[in-house]
């Protein structure tokens, strides 16, 4: 009865709270493992947030509900035995219960073993599963799912010892998208704060004041004007968001030669026309055939003046809409709506807001030099953005052209420019005079210099490691201290040095095209690095990568780099690393026709892209697999994880699972 009281508490509690915040911490990933001949593993992946947890799939009576799972049967498979927790539960007080209870914090992991009957079929359930924290509990929540197994015998790429099995890799991407909608905001708010927008405040506040003895339906007006911008910005991020639908799209918009280039172009015209050298409008009918529907009155009067504003601003705020649809477009396909909206939201809100209360209007600043200040400023971040794509462009073609100390100094160079501009050092045609700086524009050229400063040290080898997955590669660096002074060490020193790294079974192939990060040894090419773990007696760590994959470098500078991350890697695995954007054409004789696609497959990113995406369900990088010599994953595959505790558990599990085989 007590279980029942406290369930359903939770359930209107939750409820209640619901309109504020829903409470939903664990989100749950499905997969499988091919354990042999119609023999498989489904795997059911719980990934739980911070102070919350889920409960075993045994409690005691009057307790939670546990987690428990129904697989729907068909003839098509059998149950081999019942689902079992692979993550061991860790019992404590459960304090909403009054009693100890085993629960599962951060990640839980489950397995059912089946028997496939048919070589490809379906598997079908629902699991139930309650989730608390220490204020509040979920009510209790059935989630369905659904897993599809082929046991089409599929040869992996470049690899003759084996079939590597099907794994579903299912990555969240909430918080990445999450992130990206607030950067969008904050790029919104800039928006507004550009010398083309700003002073429309005031005429847009004077158009709806008009005919104010109706006060409901002025309101109606402001807010009909600003639901307008964000569906008129929201558009533009549909329209990208269609377009770049495709597991490849987003891998060849990043990594091409041409969209590189088109997009440098484009963000230095950008940071041109904001530093005043000239001005992006569009054609001045479109702003004039927009208000001319404005001065016919009515609601539909607010939408085009909502248009107008958007078309109007267009010169401040097309250069930022562009570099957030470009970001956008190369990552996950619903990124650019998303973008768009947190644009439009943030835009519309300041101009919706002084239409409904016009007397805020008086606390206002005033327009002036300050906000050609911030346009300019916006244009030193765009050109030093700009770099982003030539590095691109030069990792991926190996062009050797753009080192990491060259990339370094430009940076350098622009931000100390923009520390000398807010100084009012520099000065611009069209900027005011600036006989003293105020407070708040110290403390912005206090932040800029220190980090112009902060920048110096990696021009003689320093790692960086908060800007890592804006930089090129550390082994680019043609001036690296630590490096240089520990090859002209002797003695002992050489010997230390010798032990950082494992030793090979062969010179790799495509050494003269790739290099493994901090100092570690492995190989490009699968079939070599399945040979020499062979020989070794070592399990395999695939790593697919890409030269303009941000989170692989982040990975690397702030996971890899831990020293016993490092040791572990370097001790236990043989690394493989597959670049998936790699330009680099092979003969014709290693050429792969696609199984998925019915395209031939010529460059060494698209062989290893196909491996990925035929195999593991996703195109996602980084994604990290744990394999035995025939290429089988031995765990569930991982793709980034900052946590170095998570990641050395992963790599400790790995090779537990290994040594079982």
């Amino acid at each position: 009865m007590m279980r029942k009281l406290i369930i359903v508490a939770c359930f209107f509690l939750t409820a209640f709270t619901a309109s504020s915040q829903i409470f939903d911490p664990a989100t749950w990933e499905f997969g499988y493992e091919k354990k042999g001949d119609n023999q498989y593993e489904i795997i059911i992946t719980a990934n739980i947030e911070d102070g919350s947890h889920i409960y075993a799939m045994i409690v005691p009576d009057g307790g939670p509900i546990p987690t428990s799972f129904i697989f729907d049967t068909i003839a098509a498979f059998q149950l081999v035995g019942n689902t079992y927790e692979v993550t061991a539960p860790v019992e404590k007080m459960d304090e909403a219960f009054g009693f100890k209870i085993k629960t599962f914090s951060k990640k839980a992991e489950f397995r059912q073993k089946i028997k496939g009957i048919d070589p490809s079929f379906t598997v079908t359930g629902t699991l139930n599963f309650m989730a608390c924290n220490n204020q509040t509990c979920s009510p209790p929540k059935d989630v369905e799912f659904s897993v599809s197994i082929s046991d089409g015998a599929v040869k992996a790429p470049a690899s003759e010892g084996g079939t590597i099995a099907s794994v579903e890799v299912l990555p969240s991407t909430g918080s990445g998208l999450l992130k990206f909608f607030l950067i969008s905001l904050l790029a919104g708010f800039a928006g507004v704060l550009t010398p083309c927008v700003f002073p429309m405040i005031p005429m847009t506040v004077a158009f709806f004041s008009q005919g104010s003895e109706n006060k409901s339906k002025s309101v109606f007006k402001a807010l009909i004007f600003g639901i307008s911008i964000v569906l008129i910005y929201s558009s533009l991020g549909i329209i990208v968001s269609l377009t770049s639908a495709g597991a490849g799209f987003a891998n060849a918009l990043s990594t091409h030669w041409i969209p590189n280039i088109l997009f440098f172009s484009l963000f230095v015209i950008f940071a041109t026309s904001f530093f005043g050298a000239f001005e992006i409008v569009l054609p001045n009918k479109w702003a004039s055939g927009a208000d001319s529907k404005v001065d016919q009155g009515g609601l539909l009067a607010a939408f085009f003046m909502g248009l107008t504003t958007v078309i109007v601003s267009f010169s401040c705020t097309g250069p930022i809409v562009g570099a957030l649809l470009v970001e956008a477009a190369s990552g996950d396909v619903l990124r650019p709506t998303i973008g768009m909206v947190g644009f439009g939201l943030a835009f519309a809100l300041p101009f919706t807001i002084f239409a409904l209360f016009p007397s805020v209007m008086s606390r206002m600043p005033k327009s002036g030099g300050w906000l050609n200040s911030i346009k300019v400023v916006l244009g030193f971040i765009m050109l030093a953005f700009s770099m982003k794509f030539l590095m691109t462009l030069d990792s991926v073609y190996n062009l050797g052209l753009l080192s990491r100390d060259l990339f370094l100094a430009i940076w350098i160079v622009i931000f100390s420019l923009m520390g000398f501009y807010l100084l009012g050092k520099i000065k611009f045609s069209h900027d005011s005079d600036l006989p003293h700086i105020g407070t708040f524009r110290l403390f912005l050229v206090i932040a800029v210099f220190s980090f112009v400063v902060y920048l110096v040290p990696g021009l003689f080898g320093a790692p960086l490691n908060a800007l890592s997955s804006f930089l090129p590669s550390q082994s680019k660096s043609q001036l690296n201290l630590p490096l240089i002074i520990s090859k002209n060490r002797g003695g002992g020193a050489a010997v230390s040095q010798s032990t950082q790294v494992s030793a090979l079974c062969s010179e790799p192939k495509h050494g003269d095209i790739f290099e493994m990060p901090l100092g570690l040894t492995g190989y490009f090419d699968l079939k070599q690095g399945l040979a020499c773990a062979k020989e070794q007696g070592k399990p395999v760590l695939l790593d697919f990568k890409g030269h303009a994959c941000a989170n692989c470098k982040l990975m690397e500078a702030k996971v890899w780099s831990d020293p016993e991350v490092l040791r572990r890697l370097r001790e236990n695995f043989v690394i493989i690393a597959l670049y998936v954007d790699d330009r680099t054409q092979l003969p014709e004789n290693e050429w792969i026709t696609s199984p998925t696609d019915g395209k031939v497959k010529k460059t060494i990113g698209k062989i290893n892209e196909e491996l990925e995406i035929s195999r593991f369900k996703t195109n996602a990088l980084p994604l990290y697999v744990i394999a035995d010599h025939e290429g089988n994953p031995v765990i569930q595959p991982t793709p980034t994880n900052l946590n170095v505790e998570e990641y050395k558990k992963w790599l400790d599990d790995g090779l537990a699972a290994f040594g079982k085989k």
